[in-house]
């Protein structure tokens, strides 16, 4: 703004003085008074070279909501972007919807070079997707402290929009912590207004010093392109998780053993709060768990968790899962009218099972386990039916031991918890759940009383 004020103010104060000048292309001058006019391209220009275009693809694995007859196979192709972080292993952090269940990815460089990509690791609860390509002479991007950002600190994002080729578009970060967005995941996004399209996801959302702060993932649009509503991963949420996947090659999450619910007014009721409780109340603590442990009861309404506010089951979810295991967590709880804080260290998740007639009866008769390690290491994700008793309910009748459950009432759903959220809502509503058998991806509706549906 300062330099546009310049510009046009410039010619008006000196007006009598100047000579007539012939007619020039509009924009702004290099220079004023002999001084540079501030212009972001020395950094782009050092940047942009980390910055990818990744192509994904795949056979036989329409992305979610679509579907094909059996035999009728199709090929899907998805491109994005990604951003290279450590050009000595060839390491590109990316989105794991870009990579998801691909069978060959292509990464292609700005100087034109384009190489085969292997999937390192990938998660989907944070949407985030570790590649390596092997290629010399990289440039890449530091990670910086992205809890150090403010509302209002300039952004630039970079990414290759509907495959145009790269391009940088700047903005401010408009809020921070942004969540409840999606039905599943953790979520504690960066907002701005830099723009960000269809093939942005997994570029780079860097600072004016050329850090990368974030990583573009999403945009909310009620029309299918950019409103000036865009989000990315936070860099050191993007760090944190991109370690685990080197290491272990899958997030190890941690939990502290409790179930959660809001408060609605039917809950306030029954349990006599006062008016205007805030929170989120405790319905079941896991015995030995680290809230158990710790002295956490059912009923307890949980008020913050390290003196954050938590204020809707979402919000404990998240914090919950982004807290790396064996770090020590203040619990803020409100029992019989007094506050109290109690600590409990974060253990990692157990590969648990789940009985579905204890989140539905209908669900009756099916077993369901976390996806095994090999399939999410792959970029694939959903819950495994581990065990199916046809006698015992008509779902469990229709259901095949190995069909993967990817979604219910067209929400994703990545793991256990995930089901037993989406389940929450009682046995009032139809169930649509959408299904893989094989190369086959189905729906089953699940009215109350009934099953209907087949693989279509």
């Amino acid at each position: 703004m300062l330099a546009a004020f310049l510009a046009l103010s410039l010619p008006l104060l000196s007006l009598l003085a100047m000579p007539p000048a012939p007619a020039v292309a509009a924009g702004l001058p290099a220079a004023v008074d002999g001084k540079e006019l501030p212009s972001l391209a020395p950094m782009l220009e050092a940047v942009t070279p980390a910055v990818v275009n990744i192509s994904a693809t795949s056979a036989d694995k329409p992305p979610p909501g679509y579907f094909y007859l059996p035999g009728r196979g199709r090929v899907t192709q998805s491109s994005g972007s990604g951003v290279i972080v450590d050009a000595a292993h060839g390491y590109v952090l990316t989105n794991h919807h870009v990579v998801r269940g691909a069978e060959s990815i292509k990464v292609a460089l700005q100087d034109g070079r384009s190489f085969a990509a292997k999937v390192l690791g990938s998660d989907p609860d944070t949407d985030l997707a570790v590649l390596r390509i092997p290629a010399d002479n990289l440039k890449q991007l530091t990670l910086t402290d992205s809890s150090a950002l403010r509302v209002g600190d300039f952004v630039v994002a970079i990414g290759d929009p509907f495959g145009l080729g790269q391009a940088a578009t700047s903005g401010i970060v408009s809020a921070l912590d942004r969540s409840s967005l999606r039905a599943a995941g953790y979520q504690n996004f960066i907002q701005t207004d830099a723009s960000i399209n269809p093939g942005n996801s997994g570029g780079a959302l860097v600072n004016l010093r050329g850090e990368l702060v974030g990583i573009n993932t999403m945009i909310y649009t009620p029309s299918g392109g950019n409103v000036g509503i865009g989000f990315a991963i936070p860099s050191n949420l993007a760090s944190e998780v991109m370690h685990q996947l080197l290491e272990h090659g899958q997030v190890q999450r941690g939990t502290l053993g409790v179930d959660v619910l809001d408060i609605t007014p039917g809950i306030a009721q029954q349990l006599r709060m006062a008016p205007g409780t805030t929170g989120v109340v405790i319905a079941r603590v896991v015995d030995g768990s680290p809230a158990d442990k710790a002295g956490a009861k059912a009923r307890d309404v949980v008020l913050a968790l390290d003196g954050k506010p938590i204020t809707t089951r979402q919000q404990f979810h998240n914090a919950e899962g982004l807290l790396p295991v064996g770090k020590k967590v203040r619990m803020t709880l409100r029992r019989d009218g007094r506050n109290l804080d109690v600590t409990a260290a974060i253990e990692a998740e157990a590969n648990e099972a789940m009985h579905g007639g204890t989140a539905d009866a209908r669900l009756t008769g099916v077993e369901f386990a976390e996806m095994p390690r090999e399939q999410r290491v792959r970029g694939n994700d959903g819950v495994v039916v581990s065990n199916v008793y046809p006698s015992r309910g008509p779902v469990a009748a229709r259901l095949q031991r190995g069909d993967v459950l990817i979604g219910v009432n067209r929400r994703p759903v990545s793991r256990l918890a995930d089901l037993r959220e989406l389940l929450s809502g009682g046995s009032g509503q139809t169930l649509l759940l959408q299904l893989i058998r094989g190369q086959t991806r189905f729906y089953l509706q699940v009215p109350a009383g009934r099953v209907s549906g087949m693989p279509s």
